[in-house]
């Protein structure tokens, strides 16, 4: 068989063609850039933060590098099922060992813009993706739901976290949407442009932070802070989601991206 009758030979023919579009779904990470803020009684989430250690200098003439510190939680990240409690029993539930063929899946993109903007604590429950799905078609096994509120677009201003005196304020899942999307459509993870999987006031629920407790207990992922979710089509892209390799990891910034058929 020949490379370019081979299914990856067609892949990377259609990359180098501009058959295939990609985009980037990951918010540059910087000093500037915002963490989840937990309760003070809490351990708190680091900012990223970078130290040069030479630039073409007395230090080291003809190199540039630096030192660089955070959490795994910063920035655009991956949650592992052993973030959370529910999956901390789990097998393979850290980065490290998630079997790699799981940071390659299709997604579908779910469009809450408009809810979100008239209502920063909207709410996706089962009845919308139900109603989503009579309009789009049936949530296919195995993919991300890519939940595209437009959030990604507040990245820079005080309204990305919404941070109130109640806490913060943002879109995101009940139980009954993530027990729908687990355990009927089958997803490998939830993605979302804000800071968390769970909405802003997810803490108040019953049960509490639904997405995270179903996500992980279930042996499924999280992708946080993502970018660009306006640039995919509704159904069709692969994201590439591939966490750094950390031993005994709970997550880990991440470069995300997504290809598509360019026509």
């Amino acid at each position: 068989m020949s490379t370019n009758s081979s299914l990856c030979g067609q892949v990377a023919a259609a990359l180098i063609s501009g058959k295939l579009k990609t985009v980037d779904l990951t918010n540059t990470l910087s000093a500037d850039f915002p963490v989840i803020v937990l309760p003070a009684e809490f351990g708190q989430c680091a900012p990223f933060r970078i130290e040069t250690l030479s630039r073409y200098d007395e230090n080291g003439p003809a190199w540039y590098w630096n030192n660089i510190t955070m959490n795994e939680h910063t920035g655009t990240h991956f949650d592992a099922p052993a973030h959370w409690v529910t999956g901390r029993d789990l097998p393979h539930n850290t980065v490290d060992a998630v079997p790699v063929s799981d940071f390659v899946a299709p997604a579908v993109v779910v469009d809450i813009s408009a809810e979100a903007a008239a209502d920063a604590d909207f709410i996706v429950t089962r009845s919308f993706l139900e109603a989503w799905e009579v309009r789009h078609g049936k949530i296919p096994p195995r993919h991300w739901v890519a939940l595209r509120s437009d959030w990604y677009k507040r990245v820079g201003t005080p309204e990305y976290l919404n941070l109130k005196e109640d806490g913060a304020h943002s879109p995101g899942p009940d139980a009954a949407a993530m027990e729908f999307l687990v355990h009927e459509r089958d997803c490998i993870g939830l993605a979302v442009e804000t800071v968390g999987t769970d909405a802003g006031q997810a803490s108040h629920f019953n049960p509490p932070l639904p997405a995270h407790s179903i996500l992980h207990g279930n042996g499924r992922y999280g992708l946080q802070c993502l970018t660009n979710l306006d640039k995919l089509p509704v159904f069709g892209a692969m994201i590439v989601a591939a966490p750094l390799k950390i031993k005994g990891g709970s997550g880990s910034p991440l470069r995300v991206f997504a290809f598509f058929d360019a026509e």
